[in-house]
């Protein structure tokens, strides 16, 4: 039996402390550990979902610093002093109440893979002041891909909330 092969140039583990859901937290990793791994292998927060990983699908999304952010695409060595949101702190806060019956009414949810990414930018989006147009949060929803529901619920979601065109169908 071989023994486990050890890379000499591998960075060592970093210690650093962030706010994760409110709380402070500290954790020891590589510091090429990408958050998505971190939430959902060290902190068992699975609601951020590895989809593309290079940063194009938005099924991984998290607030960094109330922002949208990719957490397959942060490093842990990004994270020193940071502040990451995620959906399951985000799900239950009133602030997200619009946007989730929106989609629930609006038929903008169908395998629900994608639904933490879409959840996460909408409502940040909603809570944007001057808040945008439909058109303009539209755009704005690219970054997040569904690969069930035909974009159709999503946009008369994001209409919904953002004053569309209420005529809309898919």
């Amino acid at each position: 039996m071989n023994a486990p092969l050890h890379n000499p140039h591998a960075p060592e583990d970093i210690a650093f402390a962030l706010e994760l859901n409110g709380q402070p937290v500290q954790v020891t990793c590589p510091p090429d550990t990408r958050l998505l791994t971190l939430l959902r292998e060290h902190w068992q927060l699975t609601g951020a979902k590895p989809g593309c990983e290079v940063g194009r699908c938005g099924a991984c999304m998290v607030w960094l610093n109330d922002a949208p952010a990719n957490a397959c695409l942060l490093m842990a060595w990004q994270l020193q002093g940071q502040r990451v949101r995620t959906i399951e702190s985000l799900a239950t806060s009133p602030e997200c109440a619009p946007v989730q019956q929106a989609l629930a009414t609006c038929g903008g949810v169908q395998c629900g893979y994608c639904t933490s990414g879409m959840l996460m930018n909408m409502t940040w989006l909603h809570q944007q002041q001057p808040r945008p147009s439909a058109d303009e949060a539209i755009e704005l929803m690219s970054g997040n891909l569904c690969r069930c529901t035909g974009y159709g619920g999503i946009r008369r979601a994001v209409e919904q909330l953002f004053g569309g065109d209420q005529s809309y169908s898919a």
